[in-house]
């Protein structure tokens, strides 16, 4: 079977060059604790409605799942 047709477009869209793999991975590492921070249900909600109110609350979402490591 020959390339897809989308591989080959270059800069009009398809896949970028270079390695995908790598910047997944790196991608990975970030969405995790991310989608952890999500499990606590102020940081998912966001019901605060200041922005230091929030950033404390995800500080302390933060601080927890550390200690439970």
């Amino acid at each position: 079977m020959g390339r897809s047709p989308l591989r080959e477009r270059g800069s009009y869209g398809g896949r970028p060059p270079g390695s995908v793999r790598e910047r997944y991975k790196k991608r990975n590492v970030v969405g995790r604790p991310i989608n952890k921070l999500k499990g606590f249900r102020a940081v998912a909600t966001r019901y605060d409605e200041r922005g230091h109110v929030f950033l404390g609350a995800v500080t302390l979402a933060a601080i927890v799942m550390w200690l439970r490591r």
